[in-house]
């Protein structure tokens, strides 16, 4: 029989995504160790990561962590920089900042050939690093430069300001470090920092092919690393009110907006539904706010909206640059969307194509086995697992449109927003 090959293959969601857990360890000093095997891969990732210890304390230096991490390729007691890059690029191998608001770290890519040459002295940067002055003195120079960058850009500071209006004042994640911030740092807070506040309650993530020699080689290279005694200090999302910002920059040719407010975790049974609603006003590419201000206005050449987390809790977020001194109607046209979800039910047509989108991204997200690790790790940080995605997939099959309208109504409350422009107005 001959194939018709001018039409597609009929598309259909799966049934089921198989996934399976990691492993789970412990190590004797408490750190637990996730291992997701792939035995048909040659490389291996290690993943190191830490919660950053917030504070409110008013002598503490805003920029001890970030100099900290990004120091600590420097040099060792053993090995300075040019050794060390000399050693992982000569081993194939590539090591990595992990950096957040919440969270850092360091990874390691590798082969399994290898990896047993290449761990001690990866494992040497967590406790041997030695925070060269030169290098210091280069790293808060470009650190400063950079702020002065951003400081111009409407993007870099619409972010800034957005983020200071979801926390409350003064917390670390909505602080705006300055070129005084970098000034303040020296070579002795890093070690202090590196000392008492970096070794602190560590997860271990591992993706590849590795025999037990090599685990257990792992085990006991990390088993003794002298931990921090000191339980993290996570600082709670305060109360924050809607407001409304304005930023003039007369010279600037575009406006950065940013809308914002405060939403559910995954763990919430509207989750799923909510997703769904956010990828339809602003998730993708044909969605509702591309099409009316991007292609039919013409205000931007690009405008999303996304669910992120921040401190355990999620916040739904819209983020757009657009032509000068459109900000505000951009804005007014977002809300405008939101009201036609709010009293119009969604058509079966685009119902289908985001139905076909939301379950052709979830498969996507685990094509790799790295991305099947970074992917676990976004919802064990929230204290669930792979079923979240189980469970998503399902919903994503299953629902009608008949939630949208009711979770736009519920979560969508124009006089609850926090809202942003920077640059023309």
């Amino acid at each position: 029989m001959s194939i018709d090959r001018s039409l597609a293959p009929p598309y259909s969601i799966p049934e089921k995504i198989h996934l399976n857990p990691p492993e789970k360890r412990v190590l004797p000093n408490g750190t637990p160790i996730y291992y997701i095997p792939f035995p048909n891969i040659d490389a291996i990732k290690i993943e190191v990561v830490f919660p950053i210890n917030n504070s409110k304390d008013k002598n503490s230096k805003a920029l001890q962590p970030f100099f900290m991490l990004y120091m600590l390729l420097e040099g060792t007691k053993t090995m300075n920089s040019e050794k060390l890059d000399d050693f992982f690029d000569f081993h194939a191998s590539e090591v990595d900042i992990i950096s957040g608001y919440e969270r850092q770290g360091l990874s390691l890519l590798t082969t399994k050939k290898h990896l047993l040459e290449v761990l001690p002295v990866f494992r040497s940067l967590f406790t041997e690093a030695v925070f060269p002055e030169k290098e210091l003195k280069k790293r808060k120079s470009q650190k400063k430069l950079s702020i002065s960058i951003k400081n111009e850009q409407t993007s870099a500071r619409a972010n800034q300001l957005i983020r200071k209006s979801l926390f409350e004042k003064d917390h670390p994640f909505g602080y705006q470090v300055t070129e005084e911030d970098v000034d303040a740092i020296q070579q002795n807070d890093l070690i202090a920092y590196y000392e008492k506040d970096f070794l602190l309650s560590p997860q271990i993530f591992l993706t590849g092919q590795l025999s037990e020699k090599e685990l257990n080689q792992i085990e006991l290279l990390f088993s003794d690393l002298p931990l921090s005694p000191k339980t993290p200090h996570l600082l709670p999302t305060g109360v924050v009110q809607p407001s409304k910002l304005l930023e003039k920059k007369p010279e600037a040719v575009q406006s950065s907006i940013r809308i914002a407010k405060w939403m559910i975790p995954k763990s919430h049974p509207d989750y799923p539904a909510l997703s769904v609603l956010n990828t339809l006003l602003g998730g993708y590419f044909g969605s509702r706010l591309i099409k009316n201000i991007r292609e039919e206005k013409g205000y931007t050449y690009g405008i999303n909206s996304f669910l992120g987390e921040l401190n355990g809790n999620e916040y739904w977020m819209t983020v757009a640059d657009v032509k000068g001194g459109y900000g505000e109607v951009v804005i007014q046209e977002v809300y405008k969307e939101i009201e036609r979800l709010k009293m119009e039910p969604v058509s079966a047509g685009e119902l289908e194509i985001i139905k076909n989108y939301l379950a052709g991204s979830i498969l996507a997200n685990f094509s790799s086995p790295f991305d099947q690790m970074s992917h676990f790790q976004h919802v064990h940080f929230q204290g669930l697992n792979f079923d979240y995605y189980t469970r998503h997939l399902d919903y994503i099959k299953n629902f009608d449109g008949s939630d949208i309208m009711t979770m736009a109504k519920r979560y969508f409350n124009e006089k609850e927003m926090l809202e942003v422009i920077v640059g023309a107005g």
